[in-house]
């Protein structure tokens, strides 16, 4: 069963220290014998599928690979601004409000974005980590500089915390989790940071 597997297998990616990923991990496993209700499949375009089949990606991302799963930007705000910034990635909420199973604990799903392309500056509610699964990407936490993260390194937000990522030469894929307050109402998306 691919949600079996795959609920397990992200798991077990969650494996840091901090308490969020220890939640998360909980309700992947607590999830994991329900089943995943996908659609017809949209497929990943090709920067994705060659980034999540280097030698150096997670192995994890051969099984997400497997999955028909429908592939879209992120719905997260409904503002014209987002929606222009959003063309370049590719989102999928596997447990959660709008996710392929349901929770009203946590939002958990896949996350990346194209090459050359930059994500603003948001804010929401919610408390947040991103793990890397393929590729790299830069990540600007609060007044910091952007900063490199590679598969397997993290990006944790606390609430309302403003943050922003950019890619370079490479797609990249993640796996995040929210927690706390999961409503989009309070989500904020102020543009491109000025730098």
């Amino acid at each position: 069963m691919a949600n079996k597997n795959l609920f397990l297998k992200l798991a077990e990616v969650f494996n840091g220290n901090q308490e969020i990923e220890r939640f998360a991990s909980q309700e992947l496993i607590a999830n994991a014998h329900t089943p995943l209700v996908l659609g017809s499949g949209k497929p990943l375009a090709s920067d994705f599928i060659n980034t999540m089949q280097y030698e150096y990606a997670h192995p994890i991302c051969s099984l997400i690979l497997e999955i028909p799963f429908d592939w879209a930007p992120p719905e997260t705000s409904n503002s014209r601004l987002y929606k222009q910034h959003s063309i370049f990635k590719a989102h999928v909420e596997l447990l959660g409000p709008d996710g392929l199973v349901h929770s009203n604990k946590v939002r958990i799903g896949l996350y990346g974005m194209l090459p050359h392309s930059e994500y603003g500056i948001r804010t929401h509610p919610a408390e947040e980590i991103y793990i890397m699964l393929a590729g790299n990407c830069l990540w600007k936490r609060g007044a910091q500089a952007y900063q490199l993260a590679s598969v397997g390194g993290r990006s944790y937000h606390p609430s309302m915390l403003p943050h922003a990522t950019k890619t370079e030469q490479s797609a990249f894929m993640s796996v995040y989790l929210w927690a706390g307050d999961l409503s989009k109402k309070q989500y904020s998306y102020d543009g491109l940071p000025d730098e």
